[in-house]
């Protein structure tokens, strides 16, 4: 008889708030006044990328910090962003990420990226209801701008 040498997965989730107190998301200031409580001081230095994950009633039940870069980009790993949903009971996730350099107009990468993530989200029964970019003083919502 032959050994078998393997890894344990645990799966743990415990709720420790009443749902009902939880904080609502209704709109994309909401969320963009969340993340400026959340964000580093670095804003302006370099890209980061979290994803927050919510309820079926728009209620937040948390957030992950996916990935810090440089001050040009962050890499995005699609793993990354689904694990913690999975964990949670999510039902839906807002993807959001900061420039840097000011500029809100998404880049071609943000946008194929959004695209990308989107795809999968379906494909695993999440709604993505929006994709932030941050600026120190502003914001850029894909949802409001019809781009999701």
């Amino acid at each position: 008889m032959s050994e078998y040498y393997v890894n344990e997965v645990t799966v743990s989730y415990k709720q420790s708030v009443d749902m009902t107190t939880l904080t609502k998301i209704i709109s994309s200031k909401a969320i963009t006044d969340f993340l400026r409580k959340i964000w580093s001081d670095d804003m302006e230095y370099r890209e980061c990328f979290f994803a927050i994950y919510l309820n079926r009633n728009n209620r937040l039940l948390g957030y992950h910090l996916i990935s810090v870069g440089g001050c040009s980009g962050t890499v995005v790993d699609t793993k990354l962003i689904f694990q913690p949903a999975f964990l949670l009971h999510a039902s839906s996730i807002i993807l959001a990420h900061n420039h840097p350099s000011g500029n809100l107009t998404p880049s071609e990468q943000d946008i194929r990226m959004t695209e990308r993530l989107v795809k999968a989200a379906k494909l695993l029964e999440f709604n993505i209801l929006d994709h932030i970019i941050l600026t120190a003083t502003n914001h850029y919502s894909f949802l409001e701008n019809n781009q999701l």
